[in-house]
């Protein structure tokens, strides 16, 4: 290519700069995500494959897609998701994050002691500050890059050479943690918040205190003339920074203030705060302008776009989230973090976010607005329990936030809610001809609901506790129940009246189910026990005991012959129902084991655990036959279809996930072609079943289906991967189409 080439290029693009500005900021964007992902390291083939999870959808992303039109397909079920341009593991909880000026660099603090500097396009460590000896709980550079600021649970805070790392000054005053530091834009002060309800000014080059404040989470603005507090009487203050006078006092959250900060401007302050809000002030007169809504955990981290736009905000809900600074609309949800987001910041440019977590990762996001998404319906809580209706064509779900929804199995449609619990709903399950479902809930009442219409039938009181547990008789007549007053109760479905009270428990009662034949009761206990009723007298006819915690789930085989138990003690039990004999002790969960099912023939049990897994058992000889992983979060409830094809699952991570166990092969719905049939390893790289090969890495944050996980309900959405189109392995180079141009090229050069 020739020297005035790239000249050219600009020249043909007339006065609209701006899009050339775009274009080259998305390659620089692309480069940044490559660079910082494990494919980068790999072979062609592999890193090529990148491109297919790049979730741009942008005329340069479209040009670059259409030329390499045989590499994986990659599909969102939201259209979009956003995943983080970079992710830097920090080796412990990361307390705070910023860029430098001029966007190059990044610097965190963190649980080990320790301030890291970090190379923003690659995530190299350039340097170790060390010298704390608590945790860092807040950094800054200078505005010119030279400089760092750090404030530590060890009371001191702390100058450091940018370049050298070396320490220029330990500035002590403080009787307790810092909380927040930060510089004067013109780097000749700085100012920090602490524990011990203090805002001390410091000069930046002697270290000598210039003046003490009160309040915790500090910040100048700009012109340095004001400095803002939030403190943990729910303040936030404005005060004059060579004075140190009150200037305003801002009320109206009511919990701490974690995060304050100016716009650029000056003119507006934001707040974030333990009550889960984020507020918006104007800084002149203190009056409230907005208040943003949306967070479920405390607001840990706040900061405003350097033009003022946009505002930016960390969790305790493990979400980092973006916002329209005049109109307080929520621009997007960053979700991929696994733990409380502590510090966030926007780079000077505006155009990248960095965010630090207590899963003890830095990581790098694209702070454009995007294409709108698609709006996914689902729980806005933990998934409790779930259930699939007889013909296999709904699931009903219940949650911690209170409510029932009913799905469409085959597409995941929400088809109804059912309100009416007020708190915690436990257990839910439907009647054998689907009509009625049942839900008992932490508000001690047990419900029925017409299944179509959604209307309440009945709601049956007696219980003076929660409600662990319900389920129908298999003829529909009776309702099971099992709470944490230690009572197992049988209600008469048509009037609401209470049959049968059984006692006998000596705790909390986690799980009941009915046999087959409605003639017998099984009850899971906290105190340890296995226990089988007579359904119609209520005596006690076994117990069942080799548990060591807790039970947390029970069930009969279909034919009455065998109970299964799931248990804190991490274990799956299969017992004799006649006889109380323990028939086969199933290993393989971490943790606790949260609910169990038999699958209706009687010769599969799937368990639901703590660790996050759903596995499939043979249920005569024990052995695991599938472990089914996707959940981010614990699993409360597992269902087999009455076909015994599909799995429903429930999760803390607010997900209902239908998984295919028809076969024990994993099939990649490819028409089959058994060369693609993958599985997902630890690493998030996919790998081929047949081979064993890597095909393709896909970051944790897109939340990949797995192929066997057909339909997942969940307002996140989930990815889906397709490679029976593609060219990988020895077939790489052919993932590359020519355009029109240059095969024409090609032929009149004669190549």
């Amino acid at each position: 290519m020739s020297r005035t080439a790239p000249t050219n290029a600009v020249s043909q693009c007339g006065n609209n700069y701006s899009e050339l500005a775009r274009d080259v900021g998305e390659a620089a964007n692309f480069a940044t995500y490559f660079t910082g992902s494990p494919a980068a390291e790999s072979t062609p083939h592999l890193y090529i494959s990148a491109l297919a999870t790049w979730s741009q959808d942008t005329g340069l992303s479209r040009n670059w897609k259409s030329q390499f039109t045989r590499i994986p397909a990659f599909m969102h079920t939201k259209g979009s998701v956003d995943l983080p341009l970079m992710t830097v593991s920090g080796g412990a909880p990361i307390t705070s994050v910023a860029f430098s000026s001029d966007g190059t660099r990044i610097v965190s603090g963190s649980y080990d002691k320790s301030v890291r500097v970090w190379d923003a396009s690659t995530g190299v460590e350039l340097k170790e500050l060390k010298g704390h000896t608590g945790w860092v709980g807040s950094v800054a550079f200078s505005s010119d890059g030279t400089r760092i600021v750090s404030g530590s649970y060890d009371m001191s805070v702390r100058v450091w050479d940018a370049s050298t790392g070396v320490e220029l000054k330990v500035l002590k005053g403080h009787m307790s943690s810092v909380r927040s530091v930060a510089f004067s834009s013109d780097g000749t002060r700085i100012v920090s918040g602490s524990y011990d309800n203090s805002v001390r000014v410091w000069d930046a080059s002697t270290g000598v205190e210039l003046k003490k404040l009160k309040g915790r989470s500090v910040a100048f603005s700009s012109d340095g003339t004001r400095i803002v507090s939030g403190s943990s009487d729910n303040s936030v203050r404005v005060w004059d920074a060579s004075t140190g006078v009150e200037l305003k006092v801002l009320k109206g959250h009511t919990s701490w203030v974690n995060s304050v900060a100016f716009s650029s401007d000056g003119m507006r302050i934001v707040s974030g705060s333990n009550d889960n809000s984020v507020w918006v002030w104007d800084a002149s007169t203190g009056v409230e302008l907005k208040v943003l809504k949306g967070h479920t955990g405390s607001v840990n981290s706040v900061a405003f776009s350097s033009d003022g736009t946009r505002i930016v905000s960390g969790s305790d809900d493990n979400s980092v989230r973006v916002w329209d600074a005049s109109t307080g609309v929520e621009l997007k949800e960053l979700k991929g973090h696994t733990s409380s987001v502590n510090s966030v910041a926007f780079s000077s440019d505006g155009t990248r976010i960095v965010s630090g977590s207590h899963d003890k990762s830095v990581r790098v996001w694209d702070a454009s607005t995007g294409v709108e998404l698609k709006e996914l319906k689902g729980h806005t809580d933990y998934v409790r329990s779930v259930a699939f209706s007889s013909d296999g064509t709904r699931i009903v779900s219940g949650s911690h936030g209170g409510s029932v929804r009913v799905w469409d199995a085959s597409t995941g449609v929400e088809l109804k809610e059912l309100k009416g619990h007020t708190i915690l709903v436990y257990s839910v399950a439907f009647s054998s001809n689907g009509t009625r479902i049942v839900s008992g809930s932490a508000d001690e009442s047990v419900r029925v609901w017409d299944a179509s219409t959604g209307v309440e039938l009945k709601e049956l009181k007696g219980h003076t506790d929660s409600v662990r547990s319900v389920a129908f008789s298999s003829d529909g007549t009776r309702i099971l129940s099992g709470s944490d007053d230690k009572s197992v109760r049988v209600w008469d479905v048509s009037t609401g009246v209470e049959l049968k009270e059984l006692n006998g428990h000596i705790r909390s009662v986690k799980s009941v189910a009915f046999s087959g034949d409605g003639t017998r009761i099984v009850s899971g206990s906290s105190d340890m026990s296995v226990r089988v009723w007579d359904a119609s007298t209520g005596v006690e006819l076994k117990k069942l005991n080799g548990h060591i915690r807790s039970v947390r789930s029970v069930a009969f085989s279909s034919d009455g012959t065998r109970i299964v138990s799931g248990s804190d003690d991490n274990s799956v039990r299969v017992w004799d129902a006649s006889t109380g004999v323990e028939l086969k002790k199933l290993k393989g969960h971490t943790d606790w084991v949260r609910s169990v099912a038999f699958s209706s023939d009687g010769t599969r049990i799937v368990s639901g655990s703590h660790d996050k897994s759903v596995r499939v058992w043979d249920a005569s000889t024990g052995v695991e036959l599938k472990e089914l992983k996707g959940h981010t979060g614990w699993v409360g409830s597992v269902a087999f279809s009455s076909d015994g094809t599909r799995v429903v699952s429930g999760s803390s991570d607010k997900s209902v996930r239908v998984w295919d166990v028809s076969t024990g092969v994993l099939s990649d719905v490819l028409i089959g072609d058994e060369r693609f049939a993958w599985h997902l390893a630890g690493s998030n790289w996919i790998i081929s079943s047949q081979e064993q090969n890597p095909l393709m890495w896909v970051p944790q944050e897109a939340g990949l289906c797995t192929p066997d996980n057909i339909l997942m309900i969940s307002q996140s959405g989930c990815a889906r991967v397709y490679f029976h189109q593609s060219m990988i392995g020895v077939d790489w180079v052919h993932s590359y189409t020519l355009t029109h141009a240059q095969q024409a090229e090609l032929v009149i050069s004669g190549d």
